[in-house]
């Protein structure tokens, strides 16, 4: 199951959020989403764990707590949105 990590403050790394949910089960993935021009956090991030009973709990025991001084916001990840590309627009 794909989650999604929300309000992280700009500090956190990959690394941070792999051992963070890694305590609820296995992690494939961990991935915080910085901007293209500046590198810097947006300050929210993806984590995949394969097995969604461990991730279920994940996102019960972490939506709406603190992690290293924020609130965050966890929830299951929607399917991103398919965008047009400027291409379409011509």
């Amino acid at each position: 199951m794909n989650i999604y990590i929300g309000n992280l403050p700009y500090s956190v790394t990959d690394g941070d959020l792999r051992d963070k949910f890694s305590e609820f089960g296995q992690v494939h993935s961990a991935n915080i989403i910085s901007d293209k021009f500046s590198g810097r956090s947006k300050g929210f991030g993806f984590v995949d764990m394969p097995n969604d009973a461990e991730a279920r709990e994940a996102i019960e025991a972490m939506n709406e707590k603190d992690f290293k001084g924020r609130t965050i916001k966890v929830n299951e990840a929607r399917p991103r949105e398919q965008r047009p590309s400027k291409r379409d627009h011509y």
